[in-house]
């Protein structure tokens, strides 16, 4: 328990930024989904005219839908590493101390 306590304590410095993050992105949210009618009817007026600038548009969709997980995914390696790192830590000390009280 005291192991989850120190890993919330860590995110404290943090939450304000998190915080702002996700109201931004609420705030926002209205401006979003307006491009998306603007965007579907310019491609589809271009795929009319014989032009393959939407296909230029599915690739950069792709890039935007895949774009997040690759920095969610980031994120968690470096959680993992760096939890992984202190339960190595904890553990070597928790050897050194069973190690100095059979001597």
């Amino acid at each position: 328990m005291q192991y989850v306590v120190n890993q919330l304590n860590y995110l404290k410095p943090y939450l304000p930024l998190l915080v702002g993050a996700v109201l931004f992105l609420f705030i926002n949210i209205d401006a979003v989904f307006a491009q998306c009618p603007m965007c579907k009817a310019a491609a589809e007026a271009n795929l009319k005219e014989g032009g393959s600038h939407a296909n230029g548009l599915n690739v950069g969709i792709l890039y935007l839908f895949i774009t997040p997980y690759l920095i969610v995914a980031g994120i968690a390696g470096v959680w993992w590493w760096h939890n992984k790192k202190v339960a190595e830590e904890e553990v070597d000390e928790l050897v050194q101390q069973v190690i100095e009280e059979t001597i």
